[in-house]
C-alpha cells in the first residue's frame, strides 16, 4: 500500500517505517524539519518536508503522496521536563504544541486523507496511565478516563480525547486510535542514553519513589509499539485499542527495577506531601493513584503479539540499541 506517515523521524516513526518497507508498502514520511529528511531516506521512506500545523502544506503533502492510509505519529514531548513543568504541566511548551497537533494536526491530517481518498486513518493516543475514580486497576478502552470534576485531571486528556472521538468517528475509512504505553527502548525516555528525560533523572537519583508509589503505570517496548501498529495499518478496524504490554505495574515494583537494570543506585523516597511542594498534584497523583491499561482487546483483535510481554523483561533486555 501507498502510506504517509506523520512523524516518521520520532521515536515510533523510526522503527515503524522500515517495517513498513519490509513488507513491500511504499511510505511517504513527513518531518518539519529539512534536517531530518535524509534520516527518513534511510530508513526506507521517501521524505516530504511540512508543518503539520499548516493546512495547506498538510493537504499538499498528503496529496503528492495518494496515500491509502494516512499514520498520525506526531508529537513534541522529547527533551527532558523541569520540576517546574511537573508542577504546572499545562504550561510545559512540549504539552502545549502537542495538544495542538492532537487538535487542529488531527484535523489538517483527516482532511486531507478524506480528499485523496484514503481508506484508513491511524493515529497516536496514550494510555501509559490513567485516572479515575471508580474501576478497577488495570481498565478496558471502554472505562471512563478521569470522570466528573473531582480528583486530578490528566495532562492533555481534552486533547487525547478530542483525538481518538474525531478518528473513530469518521465515515469514509477505518479510523485507529492507538492507546500507546510507556515507552521505553533506543530513542525514548527510557534507554541506556544517560540523558535520556527519564533515565538520566534515574541515574542521578532525582526520581524518588512518591508516597507506598502505589500508581500504575503500562509499559511498552517501542518495537512491540510499532509492530502493533503495523498491524493497524495493514488491517485495523474502526476503533480505540490499548497498546500496552501484560504487566502494568505499580511505581514501588518498576521504579527501582528500571534503577537496576541502569546500573544505578535504588531511587530515594519522599512522602507524598514534599512530593507535593516539589513537583505539583499531578506529577504525585501519577505515581500514587493512576491506574492502568488492560491489552486485551488489542490482543482479540489485532493479534498483538508481544517481543517484551513483560518490562520485566525489556528492562534488562531491551534498553540498548536495536538488534534487528
Amino acid at each position: 500500500m501507498k502510506i504517509f506517515v506523520a512523524g516518521a523521524s520520532g521515536a515510533i516513526g523510526r522503527s515503524l517505517v522500515p517495517r513498513l518497507v519490509e513488507r513491500g508498502h511504499d511510505v511517504v514520511g513527513m518531518t518539519r524539519s529539512p534536517a531530518k529528511a535524509d534520516l527518513l531516506r534511510d530508513l526506507g521512506a521517501r521524505p516530504v518536508v511540512a508543518d503539520a500545523l499548516d493546512p495547506v502544506a498538510v493537504a499538499q503533502a498528503v496529496a503528492s503522496a495518494e496515500p491509502e492510509v494516512v499514520v498520525h505519529e506526531l508529537t513534541s514531548l522529547s527533551g527532558p521536563m523541569s520540576i517546574k513543568d511537573a508542577r504546572h504541566p499545562e504550561r510545559f511548551e512540549g504539552a502545549i504544541v502537542t495538544g495542538r497537533l492532537r487538535t487542529e494536526g488531527t484535523d489538517h491530517l483527516l482532511a486531507a486523507a478524506r480528499a485523496v481518498g484514503a481508506r484508513r486513518f491511524v493515529a497516536q493516543s496514550f494510555g501509559a496511565f490513567r485516572f479515575s475514580r471508580t474501576g478497577p486497576p488495570v481498565q478496558s478502552e471502554d472505562e471512563p478516563i478521569d470522570p466528573g470534576p473531582a480528583g486530578p485531571k490528566q495532562p492533555g486528556l481534552d486533547a487525547i480525547l478530542y483525538l481518538e472521538q474525531a478518528v473513530t468517528k469518521i465515515d469514509w475509512g477505518e479510523g485507529v486510535a492507538l492507546r500507546y504505553g510507556g515507552f521505553y527502548g533506543p530513542g525514548t525516555a527510557v534507554s541506556l542514553d544517560p540523558e535520556a528525560p527519564l533515565s538520566g533523572p534515574v541515574r542521578r537519583r532525582r526520581f524518588p519513589i512518591i508516597g507506598k508509589g502505589e500508581g500504575i503505570t503500562s509499559y511498552i517496548h517501542i518495537d512491540d509499539a510499532a509492530a502493533a501498529t503495523v498491524t493497524a495499518i495493514e488491517r485495523g478496524r474502526t476503533g480505540v485499542y490499548n497498546i500496552v504490554d501484560d504487566e502494568p505495574a505499580p511505581m514501588h515494583e518498576w521504579l527501582p527495577a528500571l534503577a537496576r537494570a541502569l546500573d544505578a543506585k535504588p531511587p530515594r523516597r519522599i512522602p507524598r506531601w514534599l512530593a507535593r511542594l516539589l513537583a505539583g498534584e499531578m506529577a504525585t497523583a501519577m505515581m500514587t493513584v493512576a491506574k492502568g491499561s488492560s491489552n486485551q482487546k488489542a490482543k482479540r483483535e489485532l493479534d498483538l503479539e508481544l517481543r517484551y510481554p513483560s518490562w520485566r523483561l525489556g528492562f534488562v533486555e531491551g534498553l540498548g540499541p536495536a538488534d534487528g
